[in-house]
C-alpha cells in the first residue's frame, strides 16, 4: 500500500488517499486504529518509562505525518502537538512538575473516547452513503449494512476503551 496523501479538515473530517492495499483493513483503520492507540497510550501512562517511550513514539509519528500532510490544518496540528509534547517533556525532566504520565493518559483517554463518539456520529446516527462503513459493507460478503458495521466497530472501540481502563487499574494495583 502506498499513501498518496493525508488531509485533516477543520470540520473534524479528513481523507487519506492510498494506492493498493487491503481495503478491509484500511477502511476501519481510522476508527479502530484511534481506539487501539488510545488504549496503548492509556496503558503506557501507568509507568514513567513507558510514558517516555510513548511520548517519543508519538513525537516521531507526528514528525512523519508532518511531512506527509497535504494541508496546513494537519501540519498545524502536528506542529502544535510536537511543541506541546516537547514542553511537557522538558518540564518532566528539568523541573519538579511531573505531568508526562498524566498527559499521555489524557491523550489516550481522549483518543479512545473520541473514537467511540466519532463512530456513533459518523456511522450510526448519520446516514452517509460515502462513509468508510458503507464502503466496507460493499466489499464485505456479509449481509451487514454500513450502520451495522458502525455498530460492530463501535462495540470493538468500546471494548478497547474498557480493556485499557481495566488493565491500567490492574497494572497500577
Amino acid at each position: 500500500m502506498q499513501v498518496e496523501g493525508m488531509q485533516v479538515h477543520a470540520n473534524e473530517g479528513g481523507v487519506t488517499q492510498t494506492r493498493g492495499g487491503v481495503y478491509w483493513l484500511i477502511l476501519p483503520a481510522g476508527y479502530l486504529g484511534s481506539s487501539f492507540w488510545g488504549m496503548a497510550l492509556v496503558l503506557a501512562s501507568t509507568n514513567l518509562i513507558t510514558a517516555r517511550i510513548a511520548a517519543g513514539g508519538l513525537a516521531v509519528a507526528l514528525l512523519i505525518v508532518l511531512f506527509i500532510a497535504q494541508n496546513w490544518t494537519l501540519r498545524g496540528l502536528c506542529i502544535g502537538f510536537i511543541i506541546f509534547l516537547a514542553v511537557v517533556w522538558v518540564l518532566q525532566e528539568k523541573t519538579t512538575v511531573r505531568i508526562l504520565r498524566y498527559v499521555i493518559l489524557f491523550i489516550g483517554v481522549m483518543n479512545s473516547l473520541f473514537s467511540v463518539y466519532d463512530i456513533y456520529d459518523d456511522l450510526i446516527s448519520r446516514r452517509v452513503h460515502t462513509s468508510d462503513a458503507e464502503k466496507f459493507a460493499e466489499i464485505c460478503p456479509c449481509p451487514c449494512t454500513g450502520v451495522g458495521w458502525g455498530v460492530i466497530w463501535g462495540i470493538i472501540s468500546f471494548v478497547f476503551l474498557s480493556a485499557s481502563i481495566y488493565l491500567g487499574l490492574v497494572i497500577l494495583s
